[in-house]
């Protein structure tokens, strides 16, 4: 008696084969990335905040992000001639400062300006002698500020009737980032936010 040859699969099933294996690996790369993301501490979906710079702080000295690598951050922009916003939350960063007492030593506080044109390196100096003397104020050209504001998220924009006018206010996104030591977002601090629970959340990471 004679047996029967195996039945062949037809092309359809193949192609079924081949689609169902090339999903899973698309599937599987997916996984990956997304493994890979958390193991960097950010959620599927969640801008990155945070990144390299270039600068010059209030001594005139050359400073990048690595300047500040094995402390943790905080991280604020604003300028010297902002009229409210930004005296209020320099103010708290110092008491912050303040409050954490031998640890402050592990964090960096950096103050990047939004206003370059005329926060100069003169300028920054004579404006943080208001605040405490540890907070690092930072400018540079109008191109190294927007590299360090894009790496941030932060939005901001010079309100002029004129172009040409010197006298002007910028709008600006206002948080204070902290970072990790190795600069990468940890979480943020927004106008309801007290140097007390900054202290707090500063202490969990220290």
């Amino acid at each position: 008696m004679s047996k029967k040859a195996p039945r062949r699969p037809s092309v359809l099933t193949i192609i079924a084969i081949a689609a169902v294996i090339a999903i899973g690996g698309v599937l599987a790369l997916r996984w990956t990335e997304m493994s890979a993301d958390r193991a960097r501490g950010v959620a599927s979906g969640e801008a990155l905040i945070g990144g390299s710079f270039a600068l010059t702080d209030q001594s005139g000295r050359a400073v990048t992000d690595q300047t500040y690598a094995g402390r943790l951050m905080l991280v604020y922009f604003g300028y010297t001639y902002c009229p409210d916003v930004c005296p209020t939350d320099l103010q708290k960063i110092s008491a912050t400062l303040e409050m954490l007492g031998d640890d402050a030593a592990k964090v960096a506080p950096v103050f990047i300006t939004v206003d370059p044109e005329r926060d100069t390196v003169d300028q920054m100096a004579r404006h943080l002698t208001l605040f405490d003397s540890r907070i690092h104020g930072l400018t540079g050209t109008p191109e190294q500020i927007a590299a360090a504001a894009k790496a941030y998220r932060v939005y901001y924009q010079a309100v002029r009737d004129d172009a040409s006018a010197s006298d002007y206010l910028v709008d600006h996104s206002a948080f204070i980032y902290l970072m990790d030591r190795e600069g990468r977002y940890l979480t943020h601090f927004s106008r309801g936010d007290t140097p007390e629970t900054m202290v707090e959340a500063i202490r969990a990471r220290l």
